[in-house]
């Protein structure tokens, strides 16, 4: 008998093949869970909008099914969407913002045409953070003028982290079996670390950012999130490839291995030398305060991978203040004007600098965290990328971050580095990394333990993860009084 709640892609195979379950039936139990979770009783609102088309596509996955023609393992499963991934359909893509509420996107995002490609069933936008968290200096994560506030599953009123904060809550509230979330600094990671999902951040360039909107180019990439590592290796299969429209992607195909769940191992921890690096593991976190109880989740981890064969070595710290605000802050106006650029003519906004004017004018709607950081994109970053703040910035990020990186790994001869708090050394070096979770605090309130690894490690780092999370298991589902 299938079981919708915490289902993985493995059980939704095995029942579709077993005639117990259809791609049609699947998406409609989703639909009522959305209904009655995200919509109203416990009313997360991590979904902005349904596809209106959802049930015609999964009626039509399981004709194609039955034609004997399945195009992928992911086939006929749902997924749901940040809601700055554009889809050429009847939903829009507006990354949280009044501002861009009428935007129907012209064309596919490119890892959205895979998808279809790979016969998913487009369920649905995820609500966001406004503008992927880059609009307010005091924005409230979660947030958006049009999808209003994202709800932690576990605890109403505890935070939410990031700007993915939907398609984190969506998965762990099993409002969908999969997501796609998006991350310029943490945004997948940080949402999985507090709402008890798993997310991938790859290595930049293994996924296409075309057809994204976009905070910065140095740093963007979109990644897979799911309740699993498994599911979360499944998607990442679907999600990654060349794309002439990103040149970060240009000449991977020797990057990309046949199939990312070929390293679900069970001992994938064996023998593996993993750095713990504490920097941020502080009471006096602006992000979250680390303390005593997080600080014991954290070493029960550790031990839970030391009991997999890994090879601890204890503070290999990095800790660095890197400038990647700058880079964001000079990105900012001329990759999102690109991309407003492409949109529908019949689309007003067309700039940074018309959203700026829609929201002096719709105070009441779209201002309740202010528009500090747009105000300073537009009007103190130079509009040229030959500003030597931001060079400077740039290069001191990469010197930084990755080579730093670089630094810790061979210095201290590591496979991975493990992180008990969030770090900004993943995302700032273009690096992967994933989160998975790692137990809960006396509240309620979710945490996860984050893996890093080099350029293109996906293979290793979805090894240790896998192994971590089938000896610890960690993960529970929330539970709703509805």
């Amino acid at each position: 008998m299938f079981t919708l709640e915490e289902c993985t892609v493995a059980d939704i195979q095995r029942a579709f093949k077993a005639g117990e379950l259809t791609s049609a039936q699947l998406t409609g139990m989703y639909m009522k869970r959305i209904a009655h979770i995200d919509k109203s009783g416990p009313s997360l609102h991590s979904i902005i909008e349904i596809n209106p088309d959802a049930l015609h596509i999964a009626q039509a996955m399981d004709r194609q099914r039955q034609q004997g023609s399945v195009r992928s393992p992911l086939h006929g499963i749902p997924v749901v969407l940040k809601d700055n991934i554009n889809t050429c359909d009847k939903m829009h893509t507006s990354a949280g913002s009044l501002a861009l509420a009428d935007n129907y996107a012209p064309y596919d995002a490119s890892l959205v045409t895979r998808l279809r490609d790979a016969g998913l069933v487009i369920l649905g936008k995820a609500n966001m953070t406004e503008l992927a968290n880059f609009m307010s200096d005091t924005m409230k994560s979660g947030y958006s003028s049009r999808g209003g506030q994202v709800i932690n599953p576990y605890k109403p009123g505890a935070e939410v982290w990031g700007s993915s904060t939907g398609s984190a809550v969506s998965v762990s509230a099993n409002l969908c079996a999969l997501s796609v979330g998006t991350e310029t600094d943490g945004s997948i990671i940080a949402p999985s670390f507090i709402n008890g999902c798993v997310g991938i951040k790859p290595t930049l360039g293994l996924i296409s950012r075309h057809g994204i909107i976009p905070v910065c180019t140095a740093q963007d990439t979109a990644g897979p999130m799911a309740r699993t590592v498994a599911d979360a290796a499944a998607l990442l299969n679907i999600l990654v490839g060349t794309d002439e429209n990103d040149p970060a992607t240009w000449y991977i195909d020797d990057k990309i291995p046949s199939d990312y769940t070929a390293f679900l191992h069970t001992d994938g921890l064996s023998g593996l030398r993993l750095g713990i690096n504490w920097c941020g593991a502080t009471l006096d976190n602006a992000l979250m305060p680390f303390t005593d109880e997080h600080c014991s989740l954290a070493r029960d981890a550790i031990q839970d991978m030391e009991k997999g064969g890994a090879v601890v070595i204890d503070s290999t710290n990095l800790c660095t203040a890197l400038p990647d605000r700058d880079v964001m802050l000079y990105e900012f106006q001329q990759c999102l004007n690109a991309y407003l650029s492409s949109t529908s003519p019949s689309q007003p906004i067309r700039s940074l600098l018309d959203i700026i004017h829609f929201y002096a004018k719709h105070p009441k709607e779209g201002l309740k965290y202010g528009m500090s950081i747009l105000l300073d994109a537009q009007f103190l970053a130079s509009h040229a990328l030959t500003d030597p703040v931001y060079i400077d910035a740039r290069m001191k990020c990469i010197d930084l971050a990755r080579h730093g990186l670089d630094r810790i790994f061979s210095e201290y001869e590591l496979d991975l580095l493990v992180t008990p708090m969030f770090s900004g050394l993943a995302p700032v070096s273009g690096y992967p990394s994933i989160c998975v979770p790692a137990g809960y605090c006396s509240d309620g309130t979710p945490y996860g333990i984050t893996f890093i690894g080099r350029a293109y490690d996906e293979p290793r780092l979805i090894a240790a993860a896998y192994a971590y999370e089938q000896i610890s298991r960690r993960r529970k589902q929330p539970v709703f009084a509805v």
